[in-house]
Protein backbone atom coordinates (compact mmCIF):
# COMPACT_ATOMS: atom_id res chain seq x y z
CA UNK A 1 0.00 0.00 0.00
CA UNK A 2 2.64 2.26 1.24
CA UNK A 3 4.84 1.40 -2.46
CA UNK A 4 1.05 2.32 -4.51
CA UNK A 5 0.85 5.67 -2.42
CA UNK A 6 4.79 6.42 -3.53
CA UNK A 7 4.19 5.50 -6.90
CA UNK A 8 1.61 8.19 -7.06
CA UNK A 9 3.33 10.52 -5.03
CA UNK A 10 6.20 10.37 -7.63
CA UNK A 11 4.42 10.69 -10.62
CA UNK A 12 4.01 14.25 -12.17
CA UNK A 13 1.46 16.84 -11.71
CA UNK A 14 -1.33 17.33 -14.37
CA UNK A 15 0.61 20.64 -15.66
CA UNK A 16 3.92 18.95 -15.73
CA UNK A 17 2.12 16.44 -17.40
CA UNK A 18 0.24 18.52 -20.37
CA UNK A 19 3.95 20.52 -20.36
CA UNK A 20 6.23 17.13 -21.16
CA UNK A 21 4.03 16.09 -23.40
CA UNK A 22 4.06 19.87 -25.16
CA UNK A 23 7.59 19.35 -25.27
CA UNK A 24 8.00 15.66 -26.67
CA UNK A 25 5.86 16.92 -29.42
CA UNK A 26 7.80 19.53 -30.46
CA UNK A 27 4.91 22.65 -29.93
CA UNK A 28 5.53 25.94 -28.86
CA UNK A 29 2.77 27.46 -26.53
CA UNK A 30 1.97 29.66 -29.35
CA UNK A 31 1.26 26.84 -31.46
CA UNK A 32 -0.93 25.23 -29.07
CA UNK A 33 -2.53 28.60 -28.20
CA UNK A 34 -3.47 28.94 -32.40
CA UNK A 35 -5.03 25.82 -32.53
CA UNK A 36 -6.50 25.24 -29.40
CA UNK A 37 -7.30 29.14 -28.88
CA UNK A 38 -6.61 28.69 -25.52
CA UNK A 39 -4.78 31.89 -24.50
CA UNK A 40 -0.75 31.74 -24.10
CA UNK A 41 -1.13 32.81 -20.72
CA UNK A 42 -3.74 30.01 -19.54
CA UNK A 43 -1.65 27.33 -21.08
CA UNK A 44 1.44 28.65 -19.36
CA UNK A 45 -0.20 28.62 -15.90
CA UNK A 46 -1.95 25.41 -16.67
CA UNK A 47 1.52 23.78 -17.33
CA UNK A 48 2.62 25.75 -13.51
CA UNK A 49 -0.04 24.09 -12.28
CA UNK A 50 -1.80 27.53 -11.77
CA UNK A 51 -5.67 27.15 -12.35
CA UNK A 52 -6.47 30.39 -11.48
CA UNK A 53 -6.81 32.15 -14.46
CA UNK A 54 -9.48 29.15 -15.99
CA UNK A 55 -12.51 30.57 -13.73
CA UNK A 56 -13.23 28.20 -11.75
CA UNK A 57 -12.81 23.86 -11.96
CA UNK A 58 -15.54 23.87 -14.76
CA UNK A 59 -13.46 25.70 -17.36
CA UNK A 60 -10.21 24.03 -16.84
CA UNK A 61 -11.58 21.01 -17.02
CA UNK A 62 -13.00 21.83 -20.60
CA UNK A 63 -9.08 23.31 -20.77
CA UNK A 64 -7.97 20.28 -19.81
CA UNK A 65 -9.50 18.11 -22.16
CA UNK A 66 -8.90 20.65 -25.12
CA UNK A 67 -5.01 20.72 -24.31
CA UNK A 68 -4.97 17.15 -23.59
CA UNK A 69 -5.84 16.33 -27.05
CA UNK A 70 -3.25 18.29 -29.05
CA UNK A 71 -0.61 17.23 -27.18
CA UNK A 72 -1.81 13.55 -27.67
CA UNK A 73 -2.99 12.65 -24.28
CA UNK A 74 -6.09 10.89 -23.35
CA UNK A 75 -8.54 13.54 -21.75
CA UNK A 76 -10.66 11.53 -19.74
CA UNK A 77 -7.62 10.17 -18.02
CA UNK A 78 -6.00 13.83 -17.40
CA UNK A 79 -9.11 15.25 -15.76
CA UNK A 80 -9.72 12.05 -13.58
CA UNK A 81 -5.72 12.93 -11.78
CA UNK A 82 -7.27 16.50 -11.69
CA UNK A 83 -9.94 15.63 -9.96
CA UNK A 84 -7.80 13.32 -7.50
CA UNK A 85 -5.37 16.36 -7.59
CA UNK A 86 -8.49 18.74 -6.60
CA UNK A 87 -10.11 16.27 -4.15
CA UNK A 88 -13.45 17.36 -6.30
CA UNK A 89 -15.66 14.98 -8.16
CA UNK A 90 -16.37 15.46 -11.92
CA UNK A 91 -19.30 18.04 -13.07
CA UNK A 92 -22.34 16.88 -14.76
CA UNK A 93 -23.16 17.67 -17.61
CA UNK A 94 -19.47 17.48 -19.20
CA UNK A 95 -17.52 20.70 -18.93
CA UNK A 96 -16.79 20.76 -22.67
CA UNK A 97 -19.72 22.75 -24.44
CA UNK A 98 -19.27 25.04 -21.73
CA UNK A 99 -15.73 26.00 -22.31
CA UNK A 100 -16.09 26.13 -25.97
CA UNK A 101 -18.87 28.94 -25.37
CA UNK A 102 -16.42 30.63 -23.23
CA UNK A 103 -13.21 30.46 -25.52
CA UNK A 104 -15.40 31.05 -28.40
CA UNK A 105 -15.30 34.94 -29.05
CA UNK A 106 -17.52 36.48 -31.75
CA UNK A 107 -15.83 38.01 -34.93
CA UNK A 108 -15.55 41.66 -34.68
CA UNK A 109 -18.44 43.12 -37.43
CA UNK A 110 -16.76 43.73 -40.99
CA UNK A 111 -17.72 46.88 -42.97
CA UNK A 112 -20.80 46.38 -45.19
CA UNK A 113 -19.31 46.91 -48.73
CA UNK A 114 -22.98 45.45 -50.20
CA UNK A 115 -24.98 48.50 -49.18
CA UNK A 116 -21.48 51.02 -50.15
CA UNK A 117 -21.91 49.34 -53.23
CA UNK A 118 -25.47 49.98 -53.80
CA UNK A 119 -25.14 54.04 -52.55
CA UNK A 120 -22.38 54.44 -54.65
CA UNK A 121 -24.75 52.74 -57.63
CA UNK A 122 -27.45 55.18 -56.71
CA UNK A 123 -25.73 58.00 -56.51
CA UNK A 124 -23.87 57.69 -60.08
CA UNK A 125 -26.85 56.72 -61.58
CA UNK A 126 -28.84 59.78 -60.14
CA UNK A 127 -25.91 61.98 -60.90
CA UNK A 128 -25.77 60.69 -64.83
CA UNK A 129 -30.00 61.14 -64.78
CA UNK A 130 -29.68 64.97 -63.53
CA UNK A 131 -26.70 65.42 -66.21
CA UNK A 132 -28.95 64.13 -68.61
CA UNK A 133 -31.70 66.57 -68.00
CA UNK A 134 -30.11 69.27 -67.92
CA UNK A 135 -27.94 68.32 -71.27
CA UNK A 136 -31.71 67.89 -72.76
CA UNK A 137 -33.27 71.55 -71.44
CA UNK A 138 -29.77 73.04 -73.12
CA UNK A 139 -30.20 71.11 -76.71
CA UNK A 140 -33.66 72.51 -76.64
CA UNK A 141 -32.90 76.05 -75.92
CA UNK A 142 -29.95 76.00 -78.07
CA UNK A 143 -31.77 76.93 -81.61
CA UNK A 144 -33.49 79.66 -79.90
CA UNK A 145 -30.55 81.15 -78.71
CA UNK A 146 -28.72 80.72 -81.97
CA UNK A 147 -31.92 82.55 -84.15
CA UNK A 148 -32.29 85.29 -81.84
CA UNK A 149 -28.04 85.83 -82.83
CA UNK A 150 -28.70 85.85 -86.30
CA UNK A 151 -31.36 88.17 -86.28
CA UNK A 152 -29.02 90.52 -83.69
CA UNK A 153 -26.41 90.29 -86.20
CA UNK A 154 -29.08 90.77 -89.10
CA UNK A 155 -30.07 93.98 -87.70
CA UNK A 156 -27.14 95.07 -86.87
CA UNK A 157 -25.39 94.91 -90.52
CA UNK A 158 -28.65 96.50 -91.72
CA UNK A 159 -28.78 99.07 -89.68
CA UNK A 160 -27.83 103.24 -90.15
CA UNK A 161 -25.60 103.33 -87.33
CA UNK A 162 -22.31 105.19 -88.16
CA UNK A 163 -18.84 102.82 -87.90
CA UNK A 164 -16.05 105.23 -87.43
CA UNK A 165 -15.98 108.97 -87.60
CA UNK A 166 -14.32 111.33 -90.28
CA UNK A 167 -10.73 110.60 -89.23
CA UNK A 168 -11.30 106.81 -89.32
CA UNK A 169 -11.42 105.98 -85.69
CA UNK A 170 -13.84 103.12 -83.71
CA UNK A 171 -16.99 104.90 -82.87
CA UNK A 172 -18.59 104.07 -79.59
CA UNK A 173 -20.77 101.00 -80.99
CA UNK A 174 -17.20 99.57 -82.03
CA UNK A 175 -16.00 99.89 -78.78
CA UNK A 176 -18.49 97.92 -77.28
CA UNK A 177 -18.72 95.23 -79.49
CA UNK A 178 -14.89 94.68 -79.36
CA UNK A 179 -15.49 94.51 -75.43
CA UNK A 180 -18.26 91.97 -76.13
CA UNK A 181 -16.08 90.09 -78.72
CA UNK A 182 -13.74 89.90 -75.57
CA UNK A 183 -15.66 88.16 -73.06
CA UNK A 184 -16.84 85.59 -76.03
CA UNK A 185 -14.48 82.81 -74.91
CA UNK A 186 -15.55 82.37 -71.60
CA UNK A 187 -19.73 82.61 -72.07
CA UNK A 188 -19.33 79.21 -73.28
CA UNK A 189 -18.26 77.31 -70.32
CA UNK A 190 -19.78 79.98 -68.23
CA UNK A 191 -23.72 79.28 -69.63
CA UNK A 192 -23.21 75.73 -69.21
CA UNK A 193 -22.03 76.26 -65.57
CA UNK A 194 -25.22 78.74 -64.85
CA UNK A 195 -27.58 76.06 -66.65
CA UNK A 196 -26.23 73.11 -64.21
CA UNK A 197 -26.69 75.04 -61.04
CA UNK A 198 -29.87 74.64 -59.32
CA UNK A 199 -31.06 77.58 -56.99
CA UNK A 200 -31.44 74.94 -53.71
CA UNK A 201 -28.03 73.07 -54.13
CA UNK A 202 -24.08 73.78 -54.15
CA UNK A 203 -23.01 73.21 -57.90
CA UNK A 204 -19.06 73.08 -58.89
CA UNK A 205 -18.07 72.66 -62.23
CA UNK A 206 -14.12 71.56 -63.10
CA UNK A 207 -12.46 72.38 -66.67
CA UNK A 208 -9.31 70.83 -67.25
CA UNK A 209 -6.77 73.37 -69.12
CA UNK A 210 -4.39 70.54 -68.77
CA UNK A 211 -3.67 67.54 -66.62
CA UNK A 212 -4.53 67.96 -62.68
CA UNK A 213 -5.62 64.71 -60.41
CA UNK A 214 -8.65 65.92 -58.60
CA UNK A 215 -10.57 63.96 -55.57
CA UNK A 216 -14.54 65.33 -54.79
CA UNK A 217 -16.42 64.76 -51.58
CA UNK A 218 -19.71 65.39 -50.66
CA UNK A 219 -20.87 67.01 -47.53
CA UNK A 220 -20.45 63.38 -45.46
CA UNK A 221 -17.48 62.66 -46.75
CA UNK A 222 -18.74 60.36 -49.35
CA UNK A 223 -16.21 60.38 -52.17
CA UNK A 224 -17.42 61.73 -55.95
CA UNK A 225 -14.63 61.29 -58.05
CA UNK A 226 -10.73 60.78 -57.94
CA UNK A 227 -8.73 60.38 -60.98
CA UNK A 228 -7.03 62.62 -63.59
CA UNK A 229 -8.58 65.09 -66.01
CA UNK A 230 -6.97 65.82 -68.88
CA UNK A 231 -7.00 68.99 -71.26
CA UNK A 232 -10.19 69.53 -72.42
CA UNK A 233 -12.31 67.40 -69.71
CA UNK A 234 -14.98 68.44 -67.31
CA UNK A 235 -17.14 66.99 -64.26
CA UNK A 236 -20.20 68.73 -62.83
CA UNK A 237 -20.60 67.55 -58.84
CA UNK A 238 -24.11 68.70 -56.65
CA UNK A 239 -24.79 68.11 -53.42
CA UNK A 240 -27.80 69.52 -50.73
CA UNK A 241 -25.12 71.50 -48.78
CA UNK A 242 -21.50 71.32 -49.60
CA UNK A 243 -18.67 70.08 -51.97
CA UNK A 244 -14.53 69.42 -50.95
CA UNK A 245 -12.17 69.63 -53.47
CA UNK A 246 -8.49 68.70 -53.26
CA UNK A 247 -6.84 69.19 -56.57
CA UNK A 248 -2.86 68.61 -57.31
CA UNK A 249 -2.10 70.96 -60.51
CA UNK A 250 -4.33 74.15 -59.25
CA UNK A 251 -3.28 76.21 -62.47
CA UNK A 252 -4.63 73.40 -64.55
CA UNK A 253 -8.37 73.58 -63.81
CA UNK A 254 -11.07 76.09 -64.04
CA UNK A 255 -13.97 76.43 -61.68
CA UNK A 256 -17.57 77.36 -62.18
CA UNK A 257 -19.14 77.48 -58.74
CA UNK A 258 -23.23 77.93 -58.44
CA UNK A 259 -23.06 79.50 -62.18
CA UNK A 260 -20.20 81.77 -60.84
CA UNK A 261 -16.38 81.67 -62.53
CA UNK A 262 -13.84 81.48 -59.99
CA UNK A 263 -11.37 83.22 -61.57
CA UNK A 264 -8.28 82.28 -59.19
CA UNK A 265 -7.48 78.75 -58.27
CA UNK A 266 -3.67 78.21 -57.77
CA UNK A 267 -0.58 78.25 -59.67
CA UNK A 268 0.25 75.28 -61.68
CA UNK A 269 1.82 72.39 -59.74
CA UNK A 270 -0.02 73.89 -56.68
CA UNK A 271 -2.09 71.61 -54.52
CA UNK A 272 -5.24 73.17 -52.97
CA UNK A 273 -7.98 72.38 -50.76
CA UNK A 274 -11.19 73.79 -51.63
CA UNK A 275 -14.99 73.71 -50.39
CA UNK A 276 -18.11 75.21 -51.83
CA UNK A 277 -21.63 75.76 -50.17
CA UNK A 278 -25.02 76.92 -51.65
CA UNK A 279 -24.06 80.79 -50.49
CA UNK A 280 -20.67 80.54 -53.23
CA UNK A 281 -19.14 82.53 -54.04
CA UNK A 282 -19.76 85.50 -52.06
CA UNK A 283 -21.20 89.00 -53.04
CA UNK A 284 -18.40 91.07 -53.43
Amino acid sequence: MSQGNASAEDRPSVGRTLQKARLDSGLTVEEISATTRVRAPIIQAIEQDDFSRCGGDVYARGHLRTLARAVGLPPDDLVARFNAERGTPPALPPAAPVFEAERIRPEPRRPNWTAAMVAAIVAVVGFVGFNALNGDERATGTPEAAGEDTDAGAEHEAGDEPGSDSAGGPTDDASDEGTDGADAPGDEDADEAVAGAPADRVTVRIVASGRSWISVRDVNGQQLFEGELEDGDSETFTDDERIDLITGNAGAIELYVNGRHIPEVGGSGEVQRLSFTKGDPEEG
